[in-house]
């Protein structure tokens, strides 16, 4: 999904990819709950997640489109990935209490309800994509003159069928292999993503089968990681005022990329370390349960520190091109998303809750190098990056033609001006 999305709504724009997608989402939602059988429910889900993928990697692609400040940018990026974070975690809650109560199937006509209703809201989106709206504003301007010549940039590119597959739709998967930054970022967000989805198997493993919860309380207990990734909001601002008021300074490093986000991930990284930690050698019968659920607390702030600082790094990076870039880290993470949750069991049977949890700590204690490596090296790797190269390039030639037309829009103010003096002296 993520790999034909989010390029695709860099050729057609991002409004229609969103709106059909989540209408698809809507339908086989529906289609879940009244699946006849296993088989059929299996393909119904598998739409359902193909379908999915597209606003969650397209969503960067808008904010891009729409915020050219930065600071604007991440501000609304990290609400959207706060937003994120509660459907996951409420979803076994509903899915805890219906399933003793009412039936497993009403939990996707719950969602299917949710959905329907968010698809209402989904068609006042307008288009936000640049080129798209260049495209159709010279659309009106020749409807108007059908004499005149006018085309915007992106109709002139348009690319062939060849190179719509060779080079559009590959490019998530070309700067998953060809960009440091993308791959870096990928690897230790699917770490990290992984691991969150393993808490919903190894939450049971823990509050259940260790404190003898009921799925329904159980389900409560994933309330403190929602609000420690709440929680990430006001270390988030405090570092954007910060970093502005350094900025205004003119402190040298303030103008630094990698200084804009990476920090948070700095501090998000340890921190989500110490939760598993926590996690597994405090879950034991002789220990409060409110010890290894308090864990959840860091676990939320780190995971969505960590988000909102690589995902916002990764638009910052790529601009134009930050829905292909989300799109690699959506598809890494989606499919270790997948797999590692498989794992759960047997390696909660093989290591127990405190080995296992410490193996999955020492992993995230490796991967929180990683914003480390891109602070220091990360001029370096966007100054050798093809996609950032010629975005900067792009940046270049647009100021340039912007400061030729303020030239030329002066030479005629002036040239008026001029012809105004002469006729008074005329007169």
């Amino acid at each position: 999904g993520p790999i034909c999305f989010a390029p695709a709504s860099e050729q057609i724009g991002r409004r229609w990819i969103t709106v059909i997608t989540f209408f698809f989402f809507t339908v086989f939602t529906m289609a879940c709950a009244v699946a006849p059988n296993f088989p059929a429910f299996l393909i119904f889900r598998l739409m359902c997640g193909i379908s999915a993928s597209a606003p969650m990697v397209i969503a960067a692609g808008i904010f891009a489109d729409i915020f050219g400040d930065p600071r604007s940018r991440g501000r609304s990026m990290a609400f959207f990935m706060v937003a994120t974070v509660f459907g996951p975690l409420i979803g076994p809650i509903i899915s805890g209490y219906c399933a003793e109560t009412i039936g497993w199937r009403w939990t996707f006509w719950i969602g299917t309800i949710y959905a329907g209703i968010t698809l209402l809201f989904l068609f006042t989106l307008p288009e936000t994509y640049g080129p798209i709206l260049l495209q159709r504003r010279a659309e009106r301007i020749r409807k108007a003159d059908p004499t005149s010549r006018v085309f915007a940039p992106h109709e002139l590119e348009k690319p062939n069928l060849k190179t719509l597959y060779t080079v559009v739709l590959t490019r998530p998967i070309r700067m998953m292999m060809s960009e440091l930054i993308v791959s870096l970022s990928s690897a230790y967000l699917s770490m990290v993503y992984g691991v969150f989805y393993m808490s919903f198997s190894a939450y049971p493993i823990i509050f259940q089968g260790v404190y003898k919860m009921s799925p329904g309380v159980c389900g409560l207990t994933y309330l403190v990681v929602g609000a420690g990734a709440f929680l990430s909001l006001p270390p988030f601002y405090w570092w954007d005022d910060y970093l502005f008021k350094k900025q205004q300074a003119n402190v040298p490093w303030a103008h630094q990329e990698e200084y804009r986000r990476l920090p948070l991930a700095c501090v998000g990284g340890p921190l989500y370390a110490v939760s598993l930690f926590w996690l597994g050698w405090s879950a034991r019968e002789d220990v409060h349960w409110a010890c290894p659920m308090m864990a959840g607390l860091f676990f939320g702030m780190g995971w969505m520190l960590i988000f909102i600082a690589l995902l916002n790094y990764l638009t910052d990076a790529y601009e134009i091109f930050a829905a292909s870039a989300n799109a690699a880290a959506a598809m890494a993470r989606s499919i270790v998303a997948v797999v590692l949750p498989l794992c759960t069991q047997p390696l909660f049977a093989r290591l127990g809750i405190a080995g296992a949890c410490s193996l999955l700590g020492g992993l995230a204690v490796l991967f929180s190098a990683v914003p480390f490596l891109f602070i220091w090296q990360g001029v370096k790797i966007r100054a050798n990056s093809k996609f950032c190269v010629y975005l900067k390039q792009r940046k270049e030639e647009i100021a340039r033609k912007a400061e030729v037309q303020r030239e030329r829009e002066r030479e005629s103010l002036e040239r008026k001006g001029a012809g105004g003096e002469r006729g008074e002296e005329a007169v």
